[in-house]
């Protein structure tokens, strides 16, 4: 990767309006995602609200070739699991919606878990653990701190619950490209790596399996499961470093307080 890009006021003015639009696509699929929703109507109802209501454009779609305007992770499946329309969710499921949007030229990145009506107590645990471990991470940022920092909070968290970080897969710096430096590891060690300065912006994203942290990539060059099939869960959030320590640009509405 290239060298960190730091982003001044206005950049990041762009960056939260960016943030704040795609946290109304999550509320808008918040009334939308239930059982017997395909995977693919979540894709064509977020692609449509991005573009026509908010006039705005779904990153996703077409980078690196990628065809759809979001990722739908289903129980097992670890990361950029690929929209169908014979994937139907059901009772008990949990579904990782990773979305990304674009406007005034720079982007938001951020998912979200939804569980499928009522899960098991060992889903819902799953689902909370990573979602807290997610925070620590964050709650590390500020300048001064390291990237080490960031993933040794996330690591501890999520091992202290008996759950493994996957290792392939980390956060991104994002800005006018989808993926900038720095890469942000969600495991390491505290003191180590770059260190964080203000305008700093990038992703954290751990996915923690309920079993072992090995993945395998599926034949269709994008799916990633579980190796042991146990189930995995994500969350996300685009996280801008500021003078005193953090901002989450992507903060959804149920998350202000």
């Amino acid at each position: 990767m290239s060298k960190v890009i730091l982003k001044g006021p206005a950049e990041l003015a762009l960056m939260r309006r960016a943030g704040d639009l795609l946290a109304q696509v999550f509320a808008h699929l918040d009334g939308f995602i239930r059982p017997g929703v395909s995977t693919l109507q979540i894709n064509d109802c977020a692609e449509a609200f991005i573009v026509e209501q908010l006039k705005a454009r779904p990153a996703s779609k077409g980078q690196y070739g990628f065809p759809y305007a979001l990722n739908t992770s289903v129980d097992h499946v670890v990361c950029h699991g690929m929209p169908r329309a014979d994937e139907v969710l059901a009772e008990g499921s949990i579904v990782n919606v990773d979305i990304t949007l674009e406007q005034g030229g720079y982007i938001a990145d951020s998912s979200k878990m939804y569980c499928i009506g009522q899960i098991s107590a060992d889903a819902r645990r799953l689902v909370d653990t990573t979602y807290q471990a997610l925070w620590k991470g964050i709650e590390q940022v500020r300048p001064g701190a390291t990237l080490g920092d960031i993933g040794h909070a996330i690591q501890v968290h999520a091992e202290a619950a008996g759950y493994s970080v996957v290792r392939e897969y980390c956060g991104h710096g994002i800005g006018q490209q989808m993926h900038e430096a720095p890469e942000v590891l969600h495991f390491g060690e505290r003191g180590m790596g770059l260190k964080l300065q203000p305008g700093m912006v990038f992703t954290i994203e751990p996915m923690i399996n309920q079993g072992g942290r090995g993945t395998r990539g599926l034949r269709d060059g994008w799916t990633v499961i579980t190796r042991d099939r146990s189930l995995s869960a994500q969350w996300e959030h685009t996280v801008a470093v500021t003078e005193s320590g953090y901002e989450v640009l992507t903060l959804r509405g149920e998350e202000r307080g």
